[in-house]
């Protein structure tokens, strides 16, 4: 039985971050909402409590059966789950006088206690919160402070259980790892054997298992996630995996022929669906982003069912589902509004009788790069950028026409190859080009022309929650520019898009 972290979720945008954090230590975690009680617990290792933008003394403050956890198993609580653990047992809680946001630092460490051992004097450390524990229980000890914040962590006596009012996962904390690794594993006693290798080795068996002689169809993308899904089910199960690669009409310059050809490479039995005019109709006088999404949706799996029927006793979908995806179909309260409309976490339609299997869903996007490079995948299809499921029907701001698809496509490949030739294309989350429903005044030769505008886009992530415009070299942008206007016939301006997420989105629609 897998060894792991459980993680609590009480509604922090840090939450992510913390099981990030745990992963990179070898751990397994898992993050569940705050009111979660685990059927089963022998191989629960260790308890978080994340942070929250609620109060703990309103009176909808979110409160788990924290008498479940406390003393049962090494608790850690994070900023609210710190003030929890106080409030709870009567300490007191109180509106913070003076602004707790940002860096601070650790003027008193007891460095005595096995949660804090190792960390430095003055150690940096990332506030957060407009509330402060004022006093603590009898039977709880400080063992650090700031300057301005008496209690920023203590010790419950005869409990492994420790709270500490900063953010330990978050870059700004300078030894925050440290502090992480002290509770996983000198508290815990996690063993760190959660790795690629044995990630594989465990799925591999399961789906083995599971599926026995049963046939799974697959939808491939050309991305990361899918692919990799597809390799471990090919390891699985072999050719009793039958993977569809539809073409759509929207992907990037040569991608449907170049990425079928890298897929029969690797051995997998691939059937190659080019479907584009009936996406192109379906997408005629649709300017709404979101009826985009949704025709695009629609047509995908008609042609899959399509496909799939074509194929004699099937019983399982894969899917490419990654964690966060699964993370943000559950929110903190109960299920969440739909993040976007393609992201059916889990779900088909009535008329697919279809099991779901999705190989790679306690994954980050890093971790399935990993697990790929594990697999022996090639690099060039592990480092791909990520590419919207819509494609470039949400980089061409209004309606879709064949043309504007065409245009657009060129524009990207040299974006995309210009990034790669300048070696600039590793160093960039995600980038693109958007067709901008923008004409402007130009001249070319002796002649005036009034033609289309697009926009670059790049950006800098970890995992695409939050992300930095690139600060890609003029000379570059200058040089993709000039090669653009001169070889894209319709188009005679180039911009740059230098807004970060948030409050823009990577994506333009």
């Amino acid at each position: 039985m897998q060894e792991m972290i459980l993680i609590l979720d009480f509604g922090s945008q840090y939450t992510q971050l913390i099981a990030r954090r745990v992963r990179e230590l070898n751990v397994y975690c898992e993050i569940h909402p705050y009111s979660y009680i685990p059927k089963e617990t022998a191989n629960i290792k260790g308890v978080i409590f994340s942070g929250s933008p609620f109060s703990v003394r309103d009176a909808n403050a979110l409160k788990p059966d924290v008498d479940f956890y406390k003393g049962k198993f090494p608790l850690l609580g994070v900023c609210y789950g710190a003030q929890l653990l106080a409030s709870n047992y009567g300490g007191e809680v109180l509106p913070s006088k003076i602004r707790e946001y940002g860096r601070a630092n650790l003027n008193y460490l007891n460095t005595s206690h096995s949660l804090i051992k190792g960390m430095s004097q003055n150690s940096q450390v990332w506030m957060s919160h407009g509330d402060t524990i004022s006093t603590i229980p009898d039977n709880y000890e400080i063992i650090c402070s700031t300057q301005d914040v008496k209690v920023a962590g203590y010790h419950i006596t005869g409990e492994k259980t420790y709270g500490i009012q900063f953010h330990p996962e978050v870059y700004h904390s300078s030894e925050g790892t440290t502090l992480l690794r002290n509770f996983v594993v000198d508290i815990c006693g996690c063993s760190q054997n959660w790795t690629p290798d044995s990630f594989i080795e465990t799925t591999v068996n399961g789906l083995s298992e599971k599926l026995g002689n049963d046939k799974v169809v697959l939808g491939l993308s050309g991305g990361v996630d899918s692919s990799v899904a597809a390799v471990l089910l090919n390891q699985a199960i072999g050719k009793n995996l039958y993977c569809i690669f539809v073409d759509n009409g929207l992907l990037r310059k040569n991608e449907f022929e170049n990425v079928l050809n890298s897929y029969k490479n690797m051995g997998l039995n691939v059937k190659g669906v080019n479907a584009k005019q009936r996406f192109y109709d379906a997408l005629a006088g649709l300017s709404d982003p979101e009826l985009k999404r949704k025709a695009i949706g629609r047509v995908f799996i008609e042609v899959f069912d399509d496909e799939a029927h074509q194929i004699e006793d099937v019983k399982w979908l894969a899917q490419g589902t990654i964690y966060p995806d699964v993370i943000e179909s559950v929110s903190v309260k109960g299920p969440s509004a739909t993040i976007k409309s393609h992201h059916n976490v889990g779900g088909l339609p009535d008329f697919m009788k279809l099991k779901v299997v999705e190989p790679l869903n306690t994954l980050f996007k890093d971790e399935v790069r990993r697990v790929g490079r594990a697999l022996g995948m090639h690099e060039d299809l592990l480092g791909r950028h990520p590419f919207p499921g819509p494609g470039l029907a949400i980089r061409i701001l209004g309606e879709i026409t064949p043309q504007k698809v065409a245009t657009l496509q060129e524009v990207d490949a040299i974006f995309i190859d210009g990034l790669k030739s300048a070696g600039l294309y590793d160093s960039v989350w995600q980038a693109g080009a958007i067709f901008l429903p923008v004409q402007s005044v130009g001249v070319m030769g002796d002649e005036r022309t009034y033609e289309n505008a697009v926009a670059l886009r790049a950006v800098s992530s970890t995992d695409g929650m939050t992300a930095d415009w690139c600060h890609l070299p003029y000379e570059f942008l200058g040089k993709i520019s000039n090669e653009i206007i001169n070889k894209v016939k319709g188009i005679n301006r180039v911009v740059y898009d230098i807004s970060s997420k948030p409050p823009a989105t990577i994506e333009w629609e």
